[in-house]
């Protein structure tokens, strides 16, 4: 089985990476914390889905009686009828030897 990487086997393996392709003529830019999250100096509003504020709700509690009392108002389903097993039994003569078989039911 193969092993995983550790998380400084995975540092490593990212940073060579960077290295590589500042290596070879690649440029990283600096951005400001936040700077990147802002379109024309504002954040995108559509973005932010929770600024509307808690909608009323509507109450459920008749409904959920009702759906209760039909759940607790089912019947108990019927018991199914079991076959009886059919078995094999040994009838033996006076003398210990098996005479026959017959099929019993248990």
């Amino acid at each position: 089985m193969k092993r995983r990487q550790s998380k400084s086997e995975l540092r490593a393996e990212l940073e060579k990476q960077v290295q590589s392709y500042i290596d070879k003529g690649g440029e990283i830019q600096q951005v400001d914390m936040g700077e990147s999250g802002l379109e024309d100096g504002k954040y995108d509003p559509r973005r932010f889905g929770f600024e509307a504020g808690a909608q009323a709700r509507t109450p459920l509690n008749g409904l959920l009686a009702t759906i209760d009392s039909r759940r607790k108002s089912k019947p108990e389903p019927a018991l199914k009828k079991t076959n009886k097993r059919l078995r094999k039994k040994v009838i033996y003569d006076d003398f210990g030897e098996p005479l026959r078989w017959v099929w019993v039911e248990e």
